[in-house]
């Protein structure tokens, strides 16, 4: 039995609890790990938004010692640069000491996360109650969206180029809002449908007043809101056709469990694996060999389309700036540069839930606690869509991994033909550059509340700081 022991020791894909190992370090890894999840959560409460993640992002960036690009007229190595899209997304980098031309190492997450917009003509009153109506982004259960706690952010942009900055509900004397639900009693009908179709999409109507400008006026509720809004924002209703307005849960990220060893919140998906990559980035020590490069994408939820998306060519524009201040550039150097990069897609993965299993396959799911998550091909069915990495890839990312004692778990997103998902990883794999996915396992995912492990959060960030430092 022993000669069988050791040779499973030595033959098998050990696949343990991360937590287990927390105990073999001289110095508490336990105690490392909570630290740097409280600088998460604290992220994350000022952050619901991509807009408010490139700002977050921005301040971090510049104590760092980050400049934005248009700063420079000429880069070298040790140089930190950013650049920022539209004030939802943003691209970073440390100019390496190689040159440019034998490729850069990139790792991309996504800021934006399911979440219901306001419509362009958002405000009504029906039945002596104001409303403002929604339409969702990226894939939801609409359900989920009812009964809960809802702040409104984001942007109004007056005519004379005036930005006026929205965010109400996240203030413990704000007022929150929320979309309303038919009592058991009366909800036979509802019960009876499916699922999908228990809440459609034209009812997500966000309840926002029922007390009426004055008696005996049309509209008096929906005229007190307005007066609300323009004593308090300076705005008419017609302002509101130039408005990004977003509602997203007001319930605060918070760590989980009695063992505090989870961290629940809305829109980890894919801000968990932002916040890692950027503090990743901040905390290169050294210049790194090969030009370290950090996206931080909006769009992917909808398809990365639009120009802040990762289909646009912003990224290139980006790209090319940085050769022509290092002084190199010349026709066909950026698609060099591509074919010979190198990238780690940072997008979670879809953790296995034990309530849920049958979705799953175990052998290759991932979970919670076992360290950051790297999936192969990701697509649907017959990996439909899918960026497949090279097997030559998979075993350099292996190698960094293992050589630096980082904790990952290799599987897929559920089982054959259930589902299936994308990321930004197919657009920058049709660059030439070689990608793999890898990212922190969540569970309940673009739910209003996900769940991650703090351990896997922390691993995220020593995978990608190991992935720069190569």
């Amino acid at each position: 039995m022993e000669k069988v022991e050791e040779l499973k020791e030595k033959l098998f894909n050990k696949k343990e609890c991360g937590w287990n190992t927390t105990s073999k370090n001289t110095t508490s890894k336990k105690e490392e790990i909570f630290e740097y999840a409280k600088g998460y959560i604290d992220f994350m409460n000022k952050s619901k938004t991509e807009r408010e993640i490139i700002k977050s992002s921005k301040e971090i960036a510049e104590k760092n010692g980050f400049k934005e690009i248009n700063e420079y007229e000429t880069l070298k190595p040790g140089d930190k640069i950013y650049y920022i899209n539209r004030e939802k997304s943003m691209y970073l980098a440390i100019i390496g000491k190689e040159e440019i031309e034998k490729g850069v190492n990139i790792i991309g997450a996504h800021a934006d996360s399911p979440r219901l917009d306001l419509k362009p003509n958002p405000l009504y009153e029906d039945s002596e109650f104001a409303y403002f109506k929604t339409h969702y982004y990226g894939g939801i259960k609409k359900y989920q969206w009812t009964t809960i706690p809802l702040s409104i952010h984001g942007v109004i942009v007056k005519t004379n180029g005036e930005k006026i900055e929205i965010n109400i509900g996240e203030n413990e004397n704000d007022p929150i809002f929320t979309i309303t639900d038919l009592l058991p009693h009366l909800a036979q009908d509802q019960m009876d449908k499916k699922l999908r179709n228990g809440i459609e999409g034209e009812d997500l109507n966000l309840l926002i007043g029922s007390i009426p400008y004055g008696p005996e006026i049309p509209e008096a509720v929906k005229l007190n809101i307005l007066d609300i809004l323009n004593k308090k924002y300076g705005i008419t209703e017609v302002d509101l056709l130039s408005s990004e307005l977003e509602l997203v849960p007001a319930m605060k990220c918070r760590s989980m469990g009695f063992d505090e060893s989870m961290v629940a919140g809305y829109g980890q998906d894919d801000k968990i694996c932002v916040y890692t990559e950027l503090t990743a980035l901040m905390d290169l020590k050294e210049v790194p060999n090969k030009t370290a490069v950090c996206i931080i994408s909006d769009k992917e939820e909808i398809g990365s389309m639009g120009n802040t998306g990762m289909e646009s060519h912003v990224f290139d524009m980006f790209m090319s700036e940085i050769l022509n201040k290092l002084g190199v550039n010349r026709p066909n150097l950026l698609e060099k540069v591509f074919c010979n990069s190198k990238m780690l897609s940072a997008d979670v993965d879809a953790a296995l839930d034990p309530i849920y299993s049958s979705v799953s396959e175990k052998n290759n799911a991932s979970f919670l606690g076992r360290g950051i998550g790297l999936n192969k091909y990701t697509g649907a069915r017959g990996k439909s869509g899918a960026s497949d990495a090279n097997a030559e890839f998979v075993a350099e990312i292996r190698a960094i991994f293992e050589n630096n004692d980082i904790r990952y778990q290799i599987g897929e997103l559920g089982k054959v033909d259930i589902g299936g998902g994308g990321t930004i990883a197919y657009i920058l794999a049709n660059k030439g550059i070689d990608v793999i996915d890898c990212g922190v396992p969540v569970l309940s995912m673009h739910s209003p509340y996900e769940v991650t492990s703090k351990f896997d959060l922390y691993e995220a960030y020593r995978g990608y700081k190991a992935f720069w430092n190569k």
